[in-house]
């Protein structure tokens, strides 16, 4: 891949960081075309259109994703994309999940600007990139290490369809979002409780909140 011919989308609901990821990205790429997505909605019509880019910069908190979905999401339907996720909440666990999830790395929002332009040259080049004090060889319960494998086995669809069932949508209502029969999405409920060991909507529904819970941002304190 040539730097010029660089696609990257940056997917963030919040548009004052959009630009400082531009800045950013402006010292890395040079003449790279940059799409700027405000939601999952927005992002996954952005690759529709071209699947071709070379790298998605991802907010784990924004508009129609919950916790870890939306990086689900990615790379189950665009494997060969890179992804690297961007947020807020930067604990080391939280930073292992994604990981985990497949993303080629993670860039706290409060990261300086030259830090971030290592990590995404870095990502760009093919490789891996974390904050160099996050250990990520620490052990994780036998549970949540299992649990995420699991998710992680999912189909893109599936995805959609367990992020949805997260919102309370019912079957018809799924089925209306994703233009689909109804039979259709029960076989992808089927599929769903099946790969995640469970035996009811509900308690696919609060494996899949387990997870996501890790990836919210914490809400501020009361002064």
């Amino acid at each position: 891949m040539s730097d010029s011919a660089a696609r990257i989308i940056i997917a963030d609901d919040h548009p004052l960081f959009r630009g400082a990821l531009r800045q950013a990205l402006a010292g890395v790429v040079a003449d790279a075309s940059i799409v700027e997505a405000g939601s999952f909605a927005d992002m996954c019509a952005a690759l529709n259109a071209d699947a071709s880019a070379d790298l998605v910069l991802l907010d784990l908190a924004m508009p129609g994703v919950q916790g870890f979905s939306g990086l689900m999401y990615l790379r189950a339907q665009h494997p060969d994309i890179p992804v690297v996720i961007v947020s807020a909440n930067d604990e080391p666990s939280v930073i292992r999940r994604c990981i985990d999830f497949g993303a080629a790395g993670f860039i706290p929002k409060a990261l300086d600007a030259e830090d971030m332009r290592t990590a995404i040259r870095t990502v760009l080049a093919g490789g891996n990139w974390t904050p160099a004090d996050i250990d990520l060889a620490a052990p994780v319960d036998r549970e949540t290490g299992e649990l995420v494998k699991r998710l992680a086995s999912l189909t893109p669809q599936q995805v959609r369809v367990l992020m949805m069932l997260s919102e309370g949508l019912l079957n018809k209502q799924i089925a209306y979002e994703l233009s689909v029969s109804e039979a259709t999405v029960k076989a992808h409920v089927s599929a769903i409780l099946q790969k995640l060991g469970v035996e009811s909507r509900t308690q696919a529904v609060i494996a899949a909140a387990k997870i996501a819970a890790a990836g919210q941002v914490p809400a501020p304190s009361a002064a």
